[in-house]
């Protein structure tokens, strides 16, 4: 991973950075090569490495260690090494009264012919395979031991989890978002951050039912009211008007609308432009097709699913220019066959006509631990490694079946749907859309309309809290970041103060308090302080543990 250049700080403090200058002389020395040649080789000035070497600046990020190291010859077992020294010359940064923190020296131009590193919309960090160890934030928080019900480990699914660390980075506004299944203009009671209209009767059969007869009311309710909340508002296309395609197969719902594409593609340009221009700055996101490999809801070749990207994306950007362009989401991507055709969509270039990729990151079962998403998760980064496309990425929504499963009882509906969202923190995910408001027809519910907001709901509230105006630096689970087996950890800052949420995916876990961790905030809001000779134990229910001031902004 790149550095950032201007935009990222380093510490400046003589001997802050002293153990692992220490170990990056001693690379220097295994080499053989100058500052010059090691500077020249990672694209960083050659006073940037010498001030590294001397203990005399901190880098800013891993991403820039690693690429030093590499240069050096360094071993994994280097790399770990080099990750504790780092994050512990951060954290005595912190610790020590008067450190200055100066801008980075900006790199040098890289070659022409060298590829820029991609903006943070455009790619996954590759940190998340290459790290095996994890720092905690002062580098002294210990586990005591994983407390877990017998058997209960051995049941639970396997979870591939790399851990991973990058620059601060703002959680989004929206990333808390919830779809909306209703078509009054209710929105929900809790606080989101953005709201996504589907099964909420905007469909294209719903909204054009003739060919030039338009009828806006449902999707001018719904936008007004979220608007009048403050609300960000994802609009998701999809349903084929039966006039469009009256040959085409039937969709799930009980419309009439077609799960095949538009036999004149002038009718889904006109469609898509006369949407775009009624809600210009109103609407902030279209997505383009929902669940498109899925012969429910999309029987059309990947080729012309490419092209209705392309003409979609093209009638938005000229009547919205602002407007985020979010390219077809694909679903049910635990199915070999369903990752295929992500990967095909990629392959014919579909995502170089979008700003965001979306897919649907959800358990197989409302009742398995939302953990794990993450092996989705890790098989969605690979196909779209495997297809070229480097975008951000959106879970859009859940499975077709879930309102067949069985309702989860409320106590871990709450847990559940807090740990959706912080898994998609951990997947580093930019929005997480919950599926879904409004509906008592799914196994979690979060609020039915017109009805009070579960434990869930208020939970997701104070979730919400904690994440807002806040930058995410690092998550990592088990023994590679030094917490018991069970146990999982993401690393935030907000305002120059740190803080870490912790939480279990199964049983319970004892951890020594991070040095300098003042108290522990619940979800339920009540907050206590911190005893640092006494072990927290950690539950299924993620905890913020909140640390002392910090000089990093």
């Amino acid at each position: 991973m790149a550095s950032r250049g201007m935009g990222v700080q380093e510490v400046r403090q003589v001997g802050a950075g002293k153990p692992l200058a220490d170990f990056f002389n001693e690379l220097k020395q295994r080499s053989g090569y100058s500052y010059e040649q090691i500077g020249k080789k990672c694209h960083i000035s050659r006073s940037t490495i010498h001030r590294y070497c001397t203990g005399n600046g901190v880098p800013p990020d891993f991403g820039t260690v690693e690429r030093i190291a590499t240069v050096c010859g360094a071993n994994q077992q280097d790399i770990t090494r080099l990750f504790r020294l780092w994050e512990q010359a951060w954290s005595n940064r912190a610790a020590s009264a008067g450190a200055v923190v100066e801008p980075a020296e900006p790199e040098p131009e890289r070659p022409a012919n060298r590829p820029q590193a991609q903006p943070r919309a455009r790619r996954r960090s590759v940190v998340v395979a290459v790290l095996a160890v994890f720092a905690l934030i002062n580098g002294s928080a210990q586990p005591v031991h994983s407390n877990e019900p017998p058997g209960v480990t051995a049941a639970a699914p396997a979870i591939s989890a790399p851990m991973w660390t990058d620059s601060p980075y703002p959680v989004s506004d929206g990333f808390v978002g919830v779809t909306v299944n209703s078509t009054t203009g209710t929105m929900p009671s809790f606080r989101v951050g953005s709201v996504r209209l589907w099964d909420s009767e905007t469909r294209w059969q719903n909204i054009e039912p003739r060919r030039g007869q338009f009828d806006w009311s449902t999707v001018d309710r719904l936008v007004s009211s979220a608007r009048q909340d403050g609300l960000s508002v994802l609009f998701t296309m999809g349903g084929t008007p039966d006039w469009a395609s009256p040959n085409g197969p039937d969709t799930p719902y009980d419309d009439g609308s077609r799960a095949s594409p538009p036999r004149n593609m002038a009718d889904w340009d006109r469609f898509v432009r006369r949407v775009a221009q009624r809600y210009r700055g109103r609407i902030d996101a279209y997505e383009l097709w929902d669940m498109a490999n899925h012969p429910k809801f999309f029987t059309g070749s990947t080729e012309t699913l490419v092209e209705m990207t392309r003409r979609a994306s093209s009638q938005i950007r000229a009547a919205d220019p602002d407007a985020t362009v979010v390219c077809p989401s694909m679903g049910e991507l635990w199915d070999r066959a369903a990752l295929q055709a992500l990967e095909r969509f990629g392959r014919l270039g579909g995502y170089n006509y979008c700003d965001v990729a979306a897919v649907k990151l959800y358990p197989r079962k409302a009742s398995d631990p939302p953990e794990t998403m993450l092996n989705v998760a890790n098989e969605v980064y690979k196909s779209f490694h495997r297809s070229g496309a480097h975008l951000g990425l959106w879970s859009t929504g859940s499975g077709f079946d879930i309102p067949l499963q069985r309702p989860v009882r409320p106590e871990l509906a709450a847990d559940h749907a807090v740990r959706f969202y912080l898994t998609g923190i951990y997947a580093q995910y930019q929005r997480m859309y919950f599926y879904n408001w409004g509906s008592a027809k799914v196994p979690l519910v979060l609020q039915p309309e017109g009805g009070k907001p579960t434990k869930a709901a208020l939970f997701v509230e104070e979730l919400r809290r904690w994440l807002h105006d806040a930058r995410v630096h690092s998550c990592g689970r088990g023994a590679p970041a030094g917490l018991p087996k069970n146990m999982w950890q993401c690393r935030f800052d907000r305002g120059g103060k740190a803080f870490l949420i912790w939480w279990t995916h199964v049983g319970t876990a004892r951890m020594t308090p991070a040095a300098g961790a003042s108290a522990v905030q619940r979800l339920d809001g009540t907050t206590s302080p911190v005893d640092p000779a006494k072990a927290l134990v950690v539950t299924p229910r993620p905890v913020l543990l909140r640390i002392g001031r910090t000089t990093e902004s």
